[in-house]
């Protein structure tokens, strides 16, 4: 089949709720995806910083087959070996808790509301959540109440209350926002979908972790897209040398198997009691092998090094870039999580860059997000750069 074939058939069967490009992909490997026809592209996306190891990492692959030959779902009224030690290794890296294993990051979000709600309920009946302007949470309809970026709210209201908004990097607007039923703060550390967003108060995530000691709230963080190494630390709190409450994972966890997970310290986990929540393909053995693997993949800090290290080479250039190339506004991020801001639509160049084969995403307009894998080499970060270069100029 061609690429126009599948898109033709994907268009004739699916619910067109994806503004997709008109590629079909086949295979990939490392840094690099083919598509029906063969040609290859660098993949400067991952999946929306999913495929964060490349494509096909061996590991993942070996330990993938090996589990979907011995089991495949039991469901959670029993245990499996692989799901138990890929839980206490989260905990371990969170610094002790208790995990809650599911599929998506929409999930794993709508799995903390819910801790925080009926750790709340004990406490006076505290519900309210402060979230962010123009932060992503997911789509699910509690999840989207949560996300602050109205364009998503669009012929779903009413939407679930209890959310209330305040502007991101702004500790004046958190601390004014707390009310008698307020029970936590739910941020991104950075802004994925928002622009790639990351505080210029450097004191911002420290001083919500002082509000929320002081009020007695809940700190929850989604690193649903930043965790599992994607800013060069295993959890972007750490940049910032605090500790939430709850955090959430997904996307790089399963290295492109369904998997996301909340972490509740282990006094606030103890709310949640047999019944109150559940799963049915949460801790799915399959899923659990690959996340065990993306782990182990990242234990001697040599893929987190490279993140930085190309991380910082790739912003660089795009910075010296942006110094004499007025279509650029702005470079901002950390690591492997990049946002080149433009002074325009950055759909068309995306567009440009995908022609050119690269792929890169648009977000919030303007904004051209890179998340290429963690363990991307000099040599590609260079081949990545200079297609955007050669598209910027000729736009």
């Amino acid at each position: 089949m061609t690429n126009a074939d599948v898109v033709a058939l994907a268009h004739s069967a699916l619910m067109d709720v994806y503004a997709c490009m008109p590629v079909a992909f086949e295979r990939g490997e490392g840094a690099y995806l083919f598509d029906v026809e063969g040609r290859r592209y660098l993949d400067f996306f991952c999946g929306l910083a999913v495929t964060s190891l490349g494509h096909a990492y061996p590991s993942v692959v070996r330990a993938v087959q090996e589990q979907v030959g011995k089991l495949t779902h039991v469901s959670n009224v029993f245990h499996t070996e692989v799901s138990a030690r890929l839980a206490s290794k989260l905990s371990l890296k969170f610094g002790g808790g208790k995990v809650f294993l599911c599929n998506s990051g929409a999930e794993a979000n709508e799995a903390a509301i819910k801790v925080a709600r009926r750790w709340g309920a004990s406490r006076g009946g505290r519900y309210e959540i402060i979230t962010a302007h123009n932060s992503f949470h997911g789509r699910t309809l509690a999840t989207l109440a949560a996300t602050g970026q109205q364009r998503y709210h669009v012929g779903f209201e009413p939407l679930p209350l209890g959310f209330r908004m305040v502007p991101f990097d702004d500790l004046d607007a958190a601390r004014a926002a707390v009310r008698d039923e307020t029970v936590a703060i739910m941020i991104e550390p950075i802004q994925g979908e928002g622009g790639v967003v990351v505080p210029r108060d450097e004191r911002y995530l420290s001083g919500l972790r002082e509000l929320c000691d002081q009020r007695n709230l809940l700190l929850i963080l989604d690193e649903i897209q930043t965790g599992v190494g994607r800013t060069g630390k295993f959890f972007a709190y750490e940049h910032w040398q605090v500790k939430p409450d709850i955090v959430t994972l997904a996307k790089a966890l399963g290295a492109g198997l369904p998997i996301g997970a909340a972490i509740a310290r282990d006094e606030v986990a103890a709310c949640m009691t047999h019944g109150t929540h559940g799963s049915t393909f949460g801790a799915n053995p399959v899923a659990s092998a690959a996340a065990l693997a993306v782990l182990e993949a990242l234990e001697d800090g040599s893929v987190l090094e490279n993140c930085t290290q190309v991380g910082n080479y790739l912003m660089g250039e795009l910075k010296a870039l942006a110094a004499g190339e007025t279509k650029i506004r702005e470079v901002r991020g950390r690591g492997m999580m990049i946002g080149v801001v433009l002074d325009r639509e950055a759909r068309p160049l995306a567009q440009a860059c995908l022609e050119q084969g690269l792929i890169v995403n648009a977000t919030a307009g303007n904004v051209l997000r890179l998340l290429p894998p963690l363990n991307l080499t000099i040599a590609q970060a260079k081949e990545g750069f200079e297609i955007i270069r050669r598209v910027l100029k000729s736009a």
